[in-house]
């Protein structure tokens, strides 16, 4: 059965209990896909997001999604870092870059949401198309190149954020900047957002931002997070920093963000970002060659997530919390994170392919044990 926070969950079976509104909505969702899949992914994510704003703007109708889609329950609630959340299933980072829709993210039922990646200036990111839907496989990939509006744009909206949500600043450097200086950049981003968010994310693995992945190296990894360190020991409140990894690092590598995780005494690790990786895809392999570079999400990454979490928190002997996120597309997927050592989680590719309920199943199960 699920721990959370140190504690069992208490055996309560909701699917058994009473007729479950999510399996409606769920076959509703599988209606609409079809529609929704023909349009170009960007598109479609931008028009589902705008169906979801409009029908929160209609008096109640918000409070009612609320009820149906957010479980409510103590048997969920963990604290990490200091953080109280209500329930473990959060938002991914890249789903909402400009901290745009945390009012409807919150009418889904996310215990917390990540926004970004966020960068000191706006950048449109790659050439389009840049999105692509991999539906054999219930996978994404990805190289939209940290398109965002800038930290200032971020700290505006922010400022507006729903009261009792927790929201977490996934935070990188410019595609103009070069390595070098790509401390200055984390920095900007890390002092815009701060009296804004809750946690922070330094983001050194996403895949399509070229040579950003070379920060993942020991020694320019240390010096960046102890930098952000001596930011952070200039504030009165202490806001918890995360790390976010790539699902491509070797053991070597991975015993190396042990050691500089606990060395800078930040707060723990996100487990995993996408993948570069292409491996036992269901997809034609000419069809993904002709969709070209770019990270893979979704359930194809889903075992070798659990492998760095699980690796991580032994590695650790669970010294530091870990954030897992790669292929959940139900509860057993959120299961298997949190008994690999996970303390929340989050989901993105699988809200595209499993549809908005899919926050409310995970949560349910979890409760189920």
């Amino acid at each position: 059965m699920l721990t959370v926070g140190g504690r069992a969950c208490a055996i309560h079976s909701f699917f058994n209990s009473q007729p479950d509104e999510s399996h409606y909505f769920r076959s509703m969702y599988k209606t609409l896909k079809p529609l929704i899949f023909r349009l170009q992914p960007e598109k479609a994510h931008e028009w589902t997001m705008t169906l979801l704003t409009f029908a929160c703007a209609i008096p109640g109708v918000g409070a009612l999604l609320r009820a149906f889609y957010a479980v409510q329950s103590d048997a969920l609630e963990v604290e990490v870092a200091g953080l109280k959340f209500p329930n473990p299933v959060g938002l991914a980072a890249g789903f909402d870059k400009d901290a745009r829709w945390l009012k409807q993210m919150r009418v889904l039922g996310f215990g917390f949401v990540e926004i970004g990646t966020v960068t000191p200036l706006p950048q449109d990111g790659n050439p389009k198309p840049r999105l692509f839907r991999l539906p054999d496989d219930k996978g994404i990939i990805n190289r939209m190149g940290f398109n965002n509006s800038g930290m200032a744009a971020a700290a505006a909206r922010l400022r507006r954020r729903p009261p009792g949500l927790i929201v977490g600043g996934n935070i990188g450097k410019n595609k103009i900047t070069p390595n070098e200086r790509a401390e200055s950049d984390y920095v900007q981003c890390f002092n815009a957002l701060y009296d804004d968010v809750d946690y922070f994310v330094v983001n050194v693995s996403s895949p399509n931002t070229p040579g950003l992945r070379e920060l993942q190296e020991k020694e320019p990894l240390q010096k960046l997070l102890e930098t952000l360190m001596r930011e952070r020991s200039k504030r009165s409140i202490e806001r918890p920093i995360f790390l976010k990894i790539a699902p491509d690092l070797t053991n070597n590598q991975l015993d190396d963000i042990v050691e500089l995780v606990q060395a800078a005494g930040i707060a723990g690790v996100i487990a995993t970002n996408t993948t570069i990786s292409r491996k036992g895809l269901k997809t034609p392999a000419e069809k993904v060659e002709h969709m070209g570079g770019g990270g893979l999400s979704g359930a194809p990454l889903g075992s070798r997530s659990t492998e760095v979490i699980r690796y991580l928190h032994e590695q650790s002997k669970g010294a530091f919390p870990i954030i897992g996120v790669g292929g959940i597309c139900g509860p057993e997927d959120a299961q298997e994170k949190l008994d690999a050592g996970a303390s929340l989680v989050q989901v993105y590719s699988g809200l595209i392919h499993e549809g908005p309920a899919l926050v409310k199943r995970i949560n349910q199960g979890l409760i189920a044990g």
